[in-house]
């Protein structure tokens, strides 16, 4: 890992935190008017041909050869699940609250992590995984126009997202990553191809009807969730990523800033609070894994 361009990294993963909320402040205009396997099709083709003139112009042919077919398409599957029910919770809910729940996957990550490896979590974990909780409760407080069945969505997400992650940490030792994100792609086609085909009659008339600007919009998701995928990729590449997770978070301010400007929405009080919490207890325990990190490195 090349740890000599921090800024590099930061300015990556911010930029990626952009991308991200400017796809889902797209997924979430569109889903107003087209269907959501059109939408998820669309996004995961434009980056199986993306990622496939990568790989071609870089590496051959020989890029497309992986050593882990079934991990790959694990991998391709739980995002597939994970675009589903980001699609229907930014359908219901707005972009900043369902952005703030679904940052809980880091600390979700530890976790797990540290549940797998059979090393306990001590009490301080413990507290911060609480305090993101109730952050996450007091975005979707019970008793609001937010709490819902539709408020579950993110949070089933959440946990969809951790999972995610894990896979994705692990292949990235196994693949390239031009390679992974190709097959991503493709899986994502490969899934979603008989829904398109058993609709084709009803989505053939939509795509002939479809405007200009509508048309558009779709072609930018799946450009920015492809060169956004990437920059996380070549900042993790480049520093450490517990080190990069605080800067994560600016993804809550990207959204609520895109939310305010596109939909006229802006959280209040109680949700800044909450996000705030959450934003607050996840780097939190990004510093302590970039501090473990450290002390097992000099022992």
């Amino acid at each position: 890992m090349n740890q000599t361009n921090p800024a590099g990294a930061i300015a990556m993963i911010t930029l990626a935190a952009l991308l991200f909320s400017l796809m889902d402040a797209g997924t979430k205009f569109l889903g107003a008017f087209l269907p959501m396997v059109l939408i998820l099709w669309c996004r995961y083709a434009i980056q199986a041909l993306i990622m496939a003139g990568t790989v071609l112009f870089n590496r051959g042919w020989q890029g497309f050869r992986t050593r882990h077919p079934r991990v790959q398409f694990l991998r391709g599957s739980m995002l597939i699940m994970l675009s589903v029910l980001t699609f229907y919770s930014l359908k219901y809910l707005p972009l900043a609250e369902f952005t703030a729940i679904i940052m809980l996957s880091p600390i979700l990550v530890t976790a797990l992590t540290s549940r797998l490896s059979q090393r306990p979590l001590g009490l301080l974990r413990w507290l911060l995984i609480l305090a993101a909780f109730a952050g996450t409760m007091t975005v979707i407080r019970p008793g609001s126009a937010l709490f819902n069945v539709v408020a579950l969505l993110p949070l089933v997400a959440t946990l969809v997202s951790a999972a995610y992650n894990l896979v994705t940490s692990r292949l990235a030792l196994l693949d390239n990553p031009h390679t992974t994100q190709f097959y991503t792609g493709v899986t994502g086609v490969a899934l979603l191809s008989p829904l398109i085909v058993l609709q084709a009659g009803p989505l053939l008339d939509i795509g002939m009807r479809l405007e200009s600007g509508k048309l558009l919009v779709l072609l930018a998701i799946g450009l920015l969730g492809t060169v956004a995928h990437l920059l996380l990729v070549m900042a993790f590449r480049r520093m450490h990523p517990a080190a990069l997770m605080p800067f994560t978070y600016t993804q809550i301010a990207f959204a609520a800033m895109i939310g305010w400007i596109f939909f006229q929405h802006s959280p209040d009080f109680w949700s800044w609070l909450g996000m705030g919490i959450i934003a607050a207890s996840s780097c939190m325990s990004a510093w302590l894994d970039m501090h473990e990190s450290r002390r097992r490195a000099t022992k």
